[in-house]
């Protein structure tokens, strides 16, 4: 009998996150759509008016905010409800309904950026002068002013915006598709038992200590991939094309320029990552033939890549337990770090378990005017309690933003969102390591460290070197077929994984389960955060309350900074290759310690 999932009615509400903190029902969220078309016609009056004067100014800028926090409350309520369960197709409706009524206002108020920008810096210095509560918009004013050369006419701007809700029909198609509409088969697992293989079982099931099952659950997963790759090349493609269109569109050289200009970061600190990792893939390649030689096995292929290696050590950690250890483990943050911790834990702020047609992974999301909230799929791994942490450090992130910054300056650049979360990790790393005086365990949490390593700054750099390399392909008039796209993927994983790896055939459509690619370049920001994450963390071990205060400092931030600038504040600075190669070096140094322990 196979182990099917509950159905997201069934599903014990003291593990499920409370919506009501948002809105108390679908008719209140109906009435708030409402308001924001009713403000989104007041400000549609200010067309050609809006820096007629400083009092224009001021009203069309603290309007357009009032209107984006609420629109934001909207967005976020109507995606947890849809990623509840993707198949409702009223959650989805509510969706739709809104991505059209955002796209709608974005269309008829994409006249005030260009209106600010055909406006002289003297005279907008002039009304911040004139006006003293402008004072509060000067930054705002001047990232505007930042985009110019990438800015375009009212007009253009009008039609821009108008391309916004069909430029997410790739991501949305996929999304859903992968999510609700495609059915894996079953496969026998150790214990003879009969599993359905879905999104948050796979990496369960392929850290079996059984290889036909890890060997059966890969190839059934890639295999249900392989048929319709033709098609997730096809959304594959229109995402790229509509970076392209959009990158032309707005005068940059590169869709890669474009991505990371809006986090006003250089192409060369992506440039940078990558380069820096494929000078130090022979670390990568040293921990894939421990890796082999601790299995025992003749042959590594990619199916044992999640297996570990000191399988005696692994064992179950309960919801209950992680949340402790997690306590216990982020003490050095201070008491009222804790203490957000503990709200989070206690006030429904986390989805914990995986029902049907629940999104599949784990993130942290919300708005200004509520607390974050956490989407978890909890199966009892190691893994899973380090994913806990990391969402609730995105979470405490954004819940200290949100209670330093004003709204417009409230949400943190996507280029720092990895820091605080990987942070977390280490420091729940660190805990573990220094409270273990089991050699098996230690060897154990050891090689889950190297694991991070590996999933976080030498795979994500794999794929931010993917989208580098097919977003260049269709810049230079390539086609992204299916066929493509596999052989670019199985040579990168060649090299990266090295000749001690079997890159089976299988592998080579991995990229067709991969959401992150339909981020816009999302991915390398991974294993930059990681590597500031190593550095902070290991400062505030080091030197404790000073480190934490500055650590404090950056966490409430939000965009009130440059993000390279705000990771300054906090001892890291990723205009350099140091902090990729210091984290590195770490890498180096844990396989030294492994090596000589196993």
């Amino acid at each position: 009998m196979a182990k099917e999932l509950l159905k997201r009615s069934e599903v014990n509400p003291e593990f499920t996150w409370n919506l009501a903190d948002m809105y108390a029902d679908v008719t209140a969220w109906e009435a708030d759509i409402t308001v924001i078309r009713e403000m989104a016609a007041e400000l549609e009056k200010m067309e050609g008016k809006v820096t007629a004067s400083a009092e224009n100014l001021l009203q069309t800028l603290s309007q357009m905010a009032a209107m984006e926090e609420k629109s934001d409350l909207a967005f976020n309520y109507a995606s947890r409800l849809s990623d509840e369960d993707t198949g409702n197709t009223t959650h989805q409706a509510m969706v739709q309904k809104l991505h059209g009524v955002i796209s709608n206002v974005s269309s008829k108020l994409a006249f005030i950026e260009p209106e600010i920008l055909e406006t002289s810096e003297e005279v907008l210095e002039g009304y911040l002068a004139q006006l003293p509560e402008l004072e509060l918009y000067r930054k705002q004013i001047k990232e505007i002013q930042r985009l110019k050369p990438h800015s375009l006419s009212a007009e253009m701007e009008k039609l821009m915006a108008m391309t916004g809700e069909m430029s997410r029909t790739a991501s949305q198609t996929f999304s859903i598709f992968n999510n609700a509409d495609l059915k894996f088969p079953e496969v026998e697992d150790e214990n003879g038992d009969t599993v359905r293989i879905t999104h948050g079982r796979f990496v369960g099931l392929e850290e079996s200590a059984d290889r036909r099952v890890r060997k059966e659950t890969f190839e059934k997963l890639y295999h249900t991939y392989k048929q319709y790759e033709n098609t997730l090349a096809s959304l594959y493609s229109g995402q790229v094309k509509q970076q392209i269109f959009k990158a032309r569109a707005r005068k940059y050289n590169s869709t890669l320029e474009a991505a990371v200009n809006g986090n006003n970061v250089s192409p060369k600190v992506y440039e940078n990552l990558v380069a820096t990792v494929n000078d130090n893939l022979d670390k990568m390649h040293r921990y894939v033939r421990l890796r082999k030689k601790l299995l025992g096995v003749d042959e590594l292929h990619m199916y044992d890549i999640y297996t570990p290696i000191i399988p005696d050590a692994a064992r179950k950690i309960s919801y209950e337990e992680a949340k402790e250890t997690v306590l216990k483990a982020l003490e050095p943050l201070g008491e009222d770090y804790i203490a957000i911790l503990k709200e989070g834990f206690n006030n429904r702020w986390i989805d914990v378990y995986e029902n049907e047609g629940k999104r599949s992974g784990a993130y942290s999301a919300g708005s200004y005017s509520t607390h974050p909230y956490v989407l978890l799929n909890y199966n009892e791994s190691l893994d899973n309690m380090f994913t806990l942490a990391h969402e609730m450090g995105h979470a405490i992130h954004s819940y200290l933003s949100n209670s330093t910054q004003p709204y417009i300056y409230s949400h943190y650049k996507i280029f720092v969102a990895e820091v605080a979360s990987t942070c977390n990790e280490i420091l729940l790393m660190e805990y573990l390591l220094k409270n273990t005086t089991d050699v098996k365990e230690r060897a154990y949490l050891l090689n889950h460290y190297l694991d991070s390593f590996k999933g976080t700054v030498y795979r994500q750099t794999m794929f931010a070197e993917y989208e580098m390399k097919t977003n260049a392909l269709a810049e230079a008039g390539e086609s992204l077929t299916a066929e493509v796209l596999d052989k670019v993927y199985h040579e990168l994983n060649c090299k990266y994984y090295g000749p001690d790896m079997v890159s089976d055939p299988e592998i080579a459509v991995e990229w067709a389960r991969i959401p992150h690619f339909y981020y816009n370049f999302y991915v390398y920001q991974y294993a930059t955060g990681f590597s500031s994450a190593v550095a902070i963390a290991r400062n505030i071990l080091k030197n404790g309350a000073p480190a934490v205060a500055k650590y404090k400092e950056f966490l409430s931030g939000g965009c009130s900074q440059a993000p390279v600038e705000l990771l300054k504040i906090a001892g890291v600075d990723l205009e350099t290759p140091k902090p990729i190669q210091d984290a590195l070096n770490v890498f180096g140094e844990i396989l030294d310690e492994m090596e000589k322990l196993v």
